[in-house]
């Protein structure tokens, strides 16, 4: 998240239109960087657009000692049009076209992250302290309700903050790492609601975590060997007398449903690089690891790619379970619901479901490298149906220029196995 901060008595500049920032801040690098090869900074001038509250909030923020609000933005070229790099207005135009079907999308998702020691004064991440007690978590616990008793003031704070900011947070869970939680957000009948409910999530989570002197990331792979953290995506579809368009009273689900799972499959080996969008991401796609690998879908079956939960037909949805939880969610929702909508109206199919293990499965295997990903994102006229070119350019430009800084750097791990072997 980036913006600015503004003495209460200047908040007016915000309605009046008055309140600025470079149009190249939206695709500004990892490290914050502009990103020069875009064409799109110092050819441009690095001109100005402007903000305008995109209808969330204001929400007063718990965490600060002077009292403080946030007002969540979009933005929008100089002449009032909106300006195609920032992700949000990426899914609207998505929403757009489920609009102009009489469709409405049904969306939730749930988020893992890991909590750490801040105190990594060797600048090594360690599982967090346990509150009150002197030791660190030592060991995986998932479905612990001891880890969950231990961080319950924590988990308390998050549940505070996030019903302040209208965030519909739902179960927490210990997961599977050393330190990994979920929390389960509620499934909205408003996709940008969704969207934004993940994206203040993350900032809620972090600066909670803060508060209680803890680290808190939703990187992908932050230990080589626990357990990734994952972006898993559910949505459902009305129609416009509210009927469940995936529903047909039998645990198959209907041809829609199918339709939507084939359109899915279809555009993620050229979408990976939204799924998974830093280096790091793709540690988390390994096999035997409940994040997928390969092109599959199944019922019930956290192995494959895209999964059909069980349940009653009234929630009768897909969950996509790709992406991480390092990936932006306005980008992941206009993925999954434009591949989805594509695979509707060309009524595809699937294919089989798969059975038991996934990762045996003989389908085509997901991009395994960044690279082919950045490659595959910049080409594919699958991206191009669900995104503006002029996003797709950026976000390739800012991946390329991060990719390259990271193969410039010689990792530690490289020095202690050949430094003086070869």
């Amino acid at each position: 998240m980036r913006g600015k901060r503004l003495p209460a008595a200047q908040a007016a500049k915000l309605d009046a239109g008055e309140l600025k920032l470079p149009l190249s801040i939206l695709f500004a690098d990892i490290w914050g960087r502009d990103t020069i090869g875009s064409g799109h900074v110092l050819e441009t001038g690095d001109g100005d657009g402007v903000l305008r509250p995109t209808g969330r909030g204001p929400y007063v923020l718990p965490w600060f000692q002077t009292p403080s609000t946030l007002v969540p933005v979009s933005m929008y070229k100089m002449d009032g049009t909106r300006y195609e790099a920032d992700p949000r207005h990426a899914l609207a135009g998505v929403l757009a076209r489920y609009e102009t079907a009489g469709l409405t999308p049904v969306c939730a998702c749930e988020l893992e992250f890991y909590l750490y020691d801040l105190a990594n004064t060797d600048n090594q991440l360690r599982p967090p302290p346990v509150p009150g007690q002197q030791q660190r978590l030592a060991t995986n616990a998932m479905y612990s309700l001891e880890d969950v008793d231990r961080f319950e003031r924590f988990l308390a704070d998050v549940y505070t903050a996030s019903e302040a900011m209208d965030i519909p947070v739902d179960a927490a869970i210990s997961e599977n790492g050393c330190g990994q939680f979920e929390i389960n957000l509620l499934h909205v009948a408003d996709a940008l609601k969704a969207a934004d409910d993940a994206v203040l999530f993350k900032y809620v989570v972090k600066s909670v975590a803060a508060q209680h002197g803890l680290g808190a990331t939703f990187m992908a792979k932050p230990y080589g060997e626990e357990s990734g953290s994952g972006f898993h995506t559910h949505f459902s579809l009305l129609n416009a007398d509210g009927n469940n368009l995936f529903a047909n009273s039998s645990v198959e689900g209907s041809d829609t449903l199918k339709a939507a799972v084939a359109g899915l499959l279809d555009a993620l080996p050229s979408c990976m690089l939204v799924f998974a969008p830093h280096a790091n991401s793709y540690r988390r796609l390994r096999d035997g690891t409940h994040a997928p690998v390969n092109l599959t879908w199944g019922y019930d079956n956290r192995t494959s790619a895209v999964r059909i939960p069980s349940g009653p037909d009234v929630s009768r949805r897909i969950e996509h379970r790709v992406a991480g939880a390092d990936a932006n969610p306005y980008l992941v929702f206009a993925a999954i619901l434009g591949a989805a909508l594509t695979g509707i109206e060309k009524k595809l199919s699937p294919g089989l479901p798969a059975e038991g293990n996934a990762y045996e499965a003989a389908q085509g295997r997901l991009p395994a490298t960044w690279h082919d990903a950045i490659a595959r994102f910049q080409s594919d006229p699958v991206v191009s149906d669900i995104f503006p070119d002029f996003l797709i350019d950026v976000f390739v430009a800012c991946k390329k220029q991060e990719r390259d800084t990271l193969i410039a750097r010689v990792p530690p791990a490289e020095l202690e196995a050949y430094l003086s072997s070869v």
